[in-house]
C-alpha cells in the first residue's frame, strides 16, 4: 500500500548491506542535495512512497537508519543492464547528513569517477 495514497500506511523497511566500495559507488546518488541511494528490489513502489532503510556500509558494522522517499524507479529489464529497483533521497536531517558525509568520505576521489552506476 502506498504511503502517498494512504497517509496512515507504514513505510516498508529494507535492510541494505553494501559490502564493497564499488557497490557503494554504484548505489550512491550524489545529485540529491541531501544524498540518496539506489536499492535493488523487485517490489513495486510509487514515486513519493516512504521507505525506511537500514544501511550498512563497507567495513562498518553500524546500521544507519534512513527514512527516505522514492525519487525514481528502474523497471525490470531496463536498458543498459541496470538492476530493477528504486532510488531514494535522504531527508534533510542531521542523521542523514552524517550518513551522506560518511559515504562521501568512504568514496573519496571515486566520486569523480566516470564508471557507470545504477543511478542517474
Amino acid at each position: 500500500m502506498s504511503s502517498t495514497s494512504n497517509p496512515g500506511a507504514r513505510p516498508s523497511v529494507i535492510q541494505l548491506a553494501i559490502k564493497e566500495k564499488a557497490a557503494l559507488l554504484a548505489a550512491y546518488i550524489p545529485i540529491f542535495s541531501a544524498g540518496g541511494l539506489f536499492i535493488p528490489t523487485p517490489r513495486e513502489y510509487r514515486l513519493g512512497d516512504d521507505v525506511y532503510v537500514l544501511v550498512t556500509l563497507p567495513e562498518d558494522s553500524q546500521r544507519y537508519p534512513v527514512a527516505g522517499k522514492v525519487a525514481w524507479m528502474t523497471p525490470a529489464n531496463a536498458a543498459g543492464g541496470r538492476s530493477q529497483g528504486i532510488g531514494i533521497h535522504f531527508p534533510s536531517d542531521e542523521k542523514s547528513h552524517a550518513l551522506k558525509m560518511k559515504i562521501e568520505s568512504i568514496l573519496g576521489a571515486h566520486l569523480m569517477s566516470d564508471r557507470p552506476t545504477q543511478t542517474i
